[in-house]
């Protein structure tokens, strides 16, 4: 089973950016397409941005369009999410998991996130 780990997050104030990273075990990392997904209180986890396995094709959620950048390092089994210009709705629970080819569709059990909390 592959575990995931999600670090990076923190408190910061709106405009500001960080940057996630999600270390995955297991070897065939470089062969999955990768996701990041958040969840607000309350509210339902949803898809953030996701990366082909060669890490040449992306796609992003509209509402993180211009500001996230997600990236990965097959060496080292690591995928990343670059945010800039954070707003206090990007506040949430940020994960990663592997997606099945043509689907937001998570592959992996979930790990246990990273909080991200952007103050206004």
């Amino acid at each position: 089973q592959v575990q995931l780990v999600e670090s990076g997050g923190g408190l910061v104030q709106a405009g500001g950016s960080l940057r996630l990273s999600c270390a995955a075990s297991g070897r065939a990392f470089s062969l999955y397409i990768m996701g990041w997904f958040r969840q607000a209180p309350g509210k339902e986890r949803e898809f953030v941005a996701k990366i082909s396995a060669p890490g040449i094709t992306t796609d992003y959620a509209d509402s993180v369009k211009g500001r996230f950048t997600i990236s990965r390092d097959n060496a080292k089994n690591t995928v990343y999410l670059q945010m800039n210009d954070l707003k206090p709705e990007d506040t949430a629970v940020y994960y990663c998991n592997a997606v099945f080819p043509d689907t937001y569709t998570p592959v992996h059990s979930w790990g246990q996130g990273t909080q991200v909390t952007v103050d206004s």
